[in-house]
């Protein structure tokens, strides 16, 4: 197998896995099975993806993507605004962890986990709660 590069890191995909197994984020969403890929019960919910932007510099080196979190209510309102924002910042103070955790040799190292731009309050159209906030996560070989 060829040498892995910083094309092969993949910042969504380690913090899933690290954050579905973080007993302070299970904690602050009420139980396990509550971190996905996706937007689904059970509530609340924290939700992972690809962000908007990020650096991507000269990618040789290092490169700063950006990691979307975001933290859904139940479509109901529960459990409120000011709740579902301190769950959201539980669990980007938990990814930021990962920065610190010892890496897998071969593969890239991530870390310098830090908040991107603004903390915000998006509901969906239905109404449903959601706070959404970016992390930049660096990532070199």
């Amino acid at each position: 197998m060829s040498e892995l590069t910083l094309a092969d890191a993949d910042p969504v995909s380690a913090l899933l896995a690290w954050l579905k197994e973080h007993p302070a984020v299970a904690d602050a969403l009420g139980g396990p099975g509550r971190v996905s890929g996706i937007e689904e019960a059970p509530w609340p919910h924290l939700r992972i993806d690809h962000g908007p932007g990020g650096d991507l510099r000269d990618m040789n080196w290092a490169i700063s993507p950006e990691v979307t979190l975001e933290a859904y209510g139940d479509p109901g309102g529960w459990p409120g605004k000011a709740e579902l924002r301190r769950i959201l910042l539980c669990c980007a103070k938990a990814a930021q962890e990962l920065g610190e955790a010892p890496h897998a040799p071969g593969r890239p190292v991530l870390a310098g986990i830090k908040p991107s731009g603004l903390l915000v309050w998006s509901p969906l159209v239905d109404g449903q709660p959601r706070w959404v906030m970016n992390l930049s996560v660096t990532i070199h070989p």
